[in-house]
């Protein structure tokens, strides 16, 4: 069923002695915004960490390009995921409707073109969703898609913690000698971070984003960092999805007023957070419990899915 309603949301989650989202350009330092000291994660990777969410649920990886898993499957494969080739996925398309691919080139016939375009859609989550550039060797097309979402900013400044650490294994023979081998870790000790997204119905119908999808999409934000634990990552978790639901396909009130209704801020007396029990989180002043929904008047309704 396609989507008839406009949603707006605000994504709060922390991280606790971990890095949530390191820069390869700065040594995987976690990263910060230079002048104000607040902490950033960037939106590749929330919606990568999402990706993992559909494709551990439903297996759309091997199993389901083999031809082995079920049809449900089919339609939660992973465009982008690890050592996927994307030419080859584009092949796909073209082989669905016995068609040979032009270098670089859409067909040249409209419907030929749609519909190479939209078996990508069909058959990946994330293209559907997040929309994709497939315009490379293997031409299948650009497609924007309905979920947008920004950075997440940190609430306080954060800092980032460097940790000397050892290895008692050498990586070569020549290095028998040494007793361990030297490293860096860096963390950030707490932080809780906001990012807001957006959906838009129209776009959702161009893509076939469905009332199936945005469920699966509210679960995967809710549980994502379950399956994502690693060394630097063992502490992370959702601590609220907020959403707003518009009674209209092109919405009821601006976003951002809507936003800035939802306050996230230290609780009283406490100066240097170390906990999600350390913050206060209110809309209008009020408390949102999860699993309750709140109709604020205007045509948009407010509810807490975790």
């Amino acid at each position: 069923m396609s989507l008839t309603n406009r949603y707006d949301f605000v994504l709060l989650f922390d991280v606790k002695d971990g890095n949530p989202n390191g820069d390869p350009d700065a040594g995987n330092l976690p990263r910060v915004d230079p002048q104000s000291g607040h902490g950033l994660v960037t939106d590749v990777a929330v919606k990568r960490k999402v990706r993992n969410y559909v494709a551990i649920k439903y297996a759309a990886d091997q199993e389901a390009q083999d031809g082995k898993g079920d049809l449900s499957a089919k339609r939660f494969e992973i465009y982008v995921r690890e050592k996927a080739v994307l030419n080859r996925q584009h092949q796909r398309a073209y082989a669905a409707y016995d068609l040979a691919p032009e270098a670089k080139k859409l067909p040249k016939n409209e419907q030929h073109a749609r519909s190479v375009t939209g078996w990508m859609c069909r058959n990946f989550y994330d293209i559907r969703t997040f929309g994709a550039v497939m315009s490379t060797n293997v031409n299948a097309g650009q497609v924007r898609g309905p979920v947008q979402i920004t950075f997440a900013r940190s609430i306080d400044p954060v800092f980032s913690s460097e940790h000397a650490i050892t290895r008692m294994a050498v990586t070569n023979e020549v290095d028998l000698e040494k007793e361990r081998t030297m490293g860096r870790k860096f963390t950030v000790p707490y932080g809780l971070y906001r990012a807001h997204g957006f959906i838009s119905a129209h776009l959702a119908g161009q893509t076939g984003f469905e009332e199936d999808d945005l469920n699966l999409l509210w679960e995967a934000l809710c549980r994502m960092f379950e399956h994502d634990h690693s060394a630097n990552r063992c502490e992370m978790a959702t601590r609220g999805l907020y959403v707003f639901k518009h009674e209209s396909a092109l919405g009821n009130a601006p976003a951002h007023t809507l936003f800035e209704r939802l306050a996230a801020k230290r609780a009283p007396g406490v100066e240097v957070p170390r906990s999600f029990s350390d913050y206060v989180v209110t809309f209008d002043g009020e408390v949102i419990e999860v699993g309750t929904e709140r109709k604020l008047g205007n045509g948009v309704t407010l509810y807490r899915r975790c």
